[in-house]
């Protein structure tokens, strides 16, 4: 069969053209936008009174036959069709003719791709707010159980305060929440419709951009006919949304990789989501951490090629703009999976919480509540206290004990301004617990702030079932 497109040509593309310039080896991945596409103008072609309500039936029975081959595998996607517009208008003009060969009026393969591609950005925007809210109602569930579960917080990789871990644990939260909101505002700021702006300029029709925009869920039609042929914001915003979850995805997997090595023993996985060495026997490897630390880099990868496919691009509609799905469509797979597989193996993690308070014995982490017991509780200045906290960390590791660890007149035979009442002030529990201010550690704090992200869940799943 002919290309749609070939009456202006006396000669057929080359193969060596067709294969280089077909796109529907990867845009096939968009026949159900495409169909839902070629539904909601064909409903509103017959609005208009360009198509008989006859033809646009007979569209809608040709385009569901061609959903259920594709679906059911029996569709052949040919790469002399170039792309997943002429597949599946091409194989709908053959089912039922001239009714078929009506439905390209009044858009253009440019607005077509431009709707088809937006389409799937949302609904991938969607699914990964999905998961991005389920991994995060999980967090918080093993968070609220471990509120007073001590362990040492760090700053350069070294012990510096008493945290629980469930306080650690909101602090992933508070990351990935931001990324649903990342994603929420992009979703609402590209939610409009390309359809019906043509090549780059508009039609000359009488067509109701309006109604074919509610009609696929939009919120209303995009404003300039040009810019929504040549816009690809909405697949950039996509991809830098999706980098920014993989980075935070990321930097959790980087403390799973640690948390589970023998030095820090914190945590175990799962046999399920472990690997084994071919020589070394005794090797379980955390491979699954590994690999999402590893999947950020191909996601800024996909990002920065297409911010260079579009710096350079002149309006409206180009070629080069053939390259912007293969890397979103990589991304959005690279995402759901990742979210997926950290989320199952966060629930079957197990948590050593004594590993976890004995670390917390170590580095005297409690040194800044010395301090602050001298300069609070005994009227020492605080480049003062500093500097006797200094020794007496210093005696205890002359000792071999932890800071906590000393008696109190060890303490008190330091400065004769020193009260009683110190050594209460260094324990581990009363020091985690005495960071009470808005956003703290204390239990109270962690509790506060693991509520108000559980009601937020709450609010969002509202907002979705809604």
């Amino acid at each position: 069969m002919a290309k749609l497109w070939s009456g202006r040509f006396s000669k057929d593309s080359s193969k060596l053209l067709d294969e280089f310039n077909a796109s529907i080896p990867f845009d096939q991945k968009l026949w159900e936008q495409d169909i839902r596409g070629s539904k909601a103008h064909s409903d509103m072609l017959c609005e208009i009174g360009v198509l008989s309500a006859e033809d646009r039936d007979a569209i809608h029975r040709g385009l569901d036959e061609i959903a259920c081959e594709i679906l059911e595998g029996r569709f052949e996607f040919k790469l002399s069709d170039e792309d997943i517009h002429m597949a599946i208008e091409g194989a709908l003009i053959e089912r039922i003719g001239d009714a078929g060969k009506r439905l390209h009026t009044a858009r253009s393969r440019n607005d077509q791709v431009a709707l088809d591609f937006r389409l799937f950005v949302l609904q991938s925007n969607q699914q990964i707010r999905s998961k991005l809210c389920a991994l995060i109602d999980t967090l918080l569930k093993i968070a609220s159980n471990h509120t007073e579960t001590l362990m040492p917080g760090m700053t350069h990789l070294q012990h510096a305060q008493p945290i629980n871990f469930g306080f650690h644990l909101v602090a992933w939260c508070c990351a990935f929440k931001r990324d649903v909101e990342r994603l929420q505002a992009s979703y609402e700021r590209h939610n409009y419709s390309p359809l019906g702006s043509g090549a780059l300029a508009g039609v000359p029709y009488r067509t109701n951009r309006e109604s074919v925009a509610h009609n696929l869920g939009f919120i209303a039609p995009t404003l300039n006919a040009m810019d929504s042929v040549s816009d690809r914001d909405f697949a950039l915003d996509l991809l830098y949304e999706i980098a920014m979850v993989m980075m935070h995805i990321s930097r959790v997997a980087e403390e799973l990789v640690l948390w589970s090595s023998y030095e820090f023993g914190f945590v175990s996985f799962s046999d399920e989501y472990s690997t084994g060495s071919s020589i070394m026997p005794q090797k379980k490897n955390p491979d699954v951490a590994e690999l999402l630390r590893g999947k950020s880099g191909r996601t800024y990868g996909n990002l920065i090629a297409l911010l260079t496919v579009m710096k350079g691009l002149p309006l409206a509609y180009n070629k080069d703009t053939q390259e912007d799905k293969e890397g979103v469509f990589d991304s959005v797979q690279t995402a759901l999976i990742s979210l997926e597989i950290l989320e199952a193996s966060l629930q079957t993690l197990t948590i050593h919480t004594d590993r976890m308070h004995q670390m917390a014995l170590i580095g005297h982490i409690s040194a800044t509540d010395l301090a602050d017991f001298l300069v609070q509780s005994c009227g020492i200045p605080f480049r003062e206290a500093h500097h006797i906290t200094g020794e007496v960390v210093a005696y205890a590791e002359s000792r071999g004990v932890d800071l906590s660890e000393l008696a109190e007149d060890e303490i008190l035979g330091f400065d004769s301004r020193i009260k009683t009442g110190v050594k209460q002030a260094l324990d581990l529990h009363t020091s985690m617990n005495a960071r009470d201010s808005l956003g703290g550690t204390s239990t109270k704090q962690t509790l506060a702030q693991i509520q108000i992200l559980q009601q937020w869940l709450t609010l969002k799943a509202k907002d979705h079932n809604g």
